[in-house]
């Protein structure tokens, strides 16, 4: 069963609180008494409605909205036809309303708390929504990396996520392992091995990550895989 459907009719809005209950609510409005809504959202559809804000604050972060962008919101988010209307809804009041993406970002940050590869995850398909139309312009990118920051990400992982999307013959490895060239090779396989555990599939979806963005996330796991294959190869020369 697909999860967009059920950003609204799950009725999750007043269970999270925040900007994000605020949002639905006004979708909602006085329609649905509050005894109607769950006493907990689920991990798949916090997700979900976390990409679909944000993915409607970004496509807007440099001033105009593509059609390339909007088609990416419904084709690699995987939305299907019977559910664009009541997710379409969400981005919607998302992209128009006066609230910046700030508040939606920390609040994300606190219910993933303490899941900083579930919150990479956010960026890595932020970014991937943003290539949608062939280009990154400056303000998508700086939007992103301000998100980044407001959940607590560093640096190298931010920068690591930007280097891991790039082809495996144009990727820097040690940015992506998020390691220095001069780095042993023992420390830089304890980083691997790392890496290689939060951000595997079956980790992700058991932290919130839904089926339909999976494939995306798997590109990150190629990229470490990659990164380590290429560092072993160095180092043995």
């Amino acid at each position: 069963m697909s999860i967009w459907g059920s950003l609204i009719g799950g009725m999750i809005g007043f269970s999270l609180g925040g900007p994000f209950g605020m949002l639905l609510g006004s979708l909602i409005g006085g329609k649905v008494s509050r005894s109607s809504f769950k006493s907990f959202a689920q991990p798949q559809q916090v997700f979900a409605l976390a990409l679909i804000v944000l993915s409607a604050k970004l496509s807007k972060a440099d001033g105009q909205v593509s059609r390339e962008e909007l088609i990416a919101v419904k084709d690699k988010l995987k939305i299907p036809e019977h559910e664009l209307d009541q997710v379409g809804k969400i981005f919607n009041k998302a992209k128009e309303e006066s609230t910046g993406y700030e508040p939606y970002a920390k609040q994300i940050a606190q219910i993933y708390q303490g899941n900083i590869n579930v919150l990479e995850e956010v960026i890595n398909i932020l970014f991937y929504i943003a290539e949608a139309d062939g280009n990154i312009s400056d303000q998508e990118f700086r939007m992103i990396q301000h998100v980044s920051q407001l959940f607590g990400l560093s640096d190298a992982q931010f920068n690591g996520i930007v280097e891991g999307r790039k082809s495996p013959d144009k990727l820097n490895p040690y940015v992506v392992l998020e390691s220095k060239p001069d780095d042993n090779l023992t420390d830089i396989r304890k980083r691997y091995l790392k890496l290689s555990k939060e951000h595997h599939p079956d980790l992700l979806l058991s932290k919130g990550v839904p089926q339909e963005v999976i494939e995306e996330s798997k590109k990150k796991m190629r990229a470490i895989n990659s990164a380590w294959d290429q560092i072993q190869k160095l180092k043995s020369n």
